[in-house]
């Protein structure tokens, strides 16, 4: 199984990404007598992590998160978000305590449980995986990565037919349609009808980044694993 299939949520307060070098010193030393001027710091820097985390930069964006988390150890987010990070980084028992942490002081964040499943999923615990999905969904039902991951589960488990109609209705949203059409045409591919899943691909094509996109790197890796399935299928009708 490839875990990078499978979508991660974080928490950002802000969708507002900075980049500043010396961040985890701007941290201690900014805004420490106003509370209004606290709050938006702590958004700010959350930003800060999470960028950080895009970039690459794991060791540096783990320790702005766990500053934060010193500050306010009841802040479910920035658990789950450092989880997320633990988890990019190749921690997993780091990530699945931090998980475990976000959903005690927030059982409602769904974001955890679908960031606790795609855990799970990575472990080869596919039915436990499914649990937290489900969990993630019930909690927010529009919670398009969720379901696209419920999809990708029942896939891996073999139920084509399941994962076909999970990922169906997750089209209704209007998100994320190429990811949904490649993991579709994916499951078509594997299922053995090679016509819906050529259409898929040729469909998820036209919304992925190019790969020298280097703002999505989750939809140019897919881009680029989307290829080599249409190759694979191509090759195989052409034999």
């Amino acid at each position: 199984m490839n875990i990078n299939s499978f979508l991660a949520d974080d928490d950002q307060q802000s969708k507002q990404y900075k980049y500043v070098l010396n961040s985890t010193n701007k941290f201690q030393e900014q805004g420490k007598n106003d509370r209004s001027e606290l709050t938006l710091e702590d958004s700010y820097f959350r930003s800060c992590a999470l960028r950080l985390a895009q970039q690459g930069d794991y060791t540096e964006a783990i320790a702005l998160l766990t500053q934060l988390i010193s500050r306010h150890p009841h802040n479910a987010i920035d658990y789950n978000n450092r989880g997320l990070i633990y988890f990019q980084s190749g921690e997993m028992q780091k990530a699945l305590c931090d998980y475990n942490t976000a959903l005690k002081l927030n059982p409602a964040l769904a974001s955890a449980y679908n960031n606790r499943a795609n855990y799970y999923a990575a472990c080869g615990e596919l039915a436990v995986a499914l649990a937290d999905y489900d969990q993630a969904i019930d909690l927010n039902p529009r919670h398009v990565r969720a379901w696209i991951n419920r999809g990708i589960t029942w896939r891996d488990l073999g139920q084509y037919e399941e994962a076909i109609e999970n990922f169906e209705v997750v089209l209704l949203f209007g998100q994320l349609e190429g990811h949904i059409w490649a993991e579709r045409g994916r499951t078509y591919h594997l299922w053995g009808d090679w016509n819906c899943a050529i259409a898929d691909y040729r469909r998820a094509l036209t919304q992925l980044p190019s790969l020298n996109n280097s703002k999505d790197i989750t939809g140019c890796r897919l881009r680029l694993q989307l290829e080599n399935w249409l190759n694979e299928l191509l090759s195989e009708s052409a034999s």
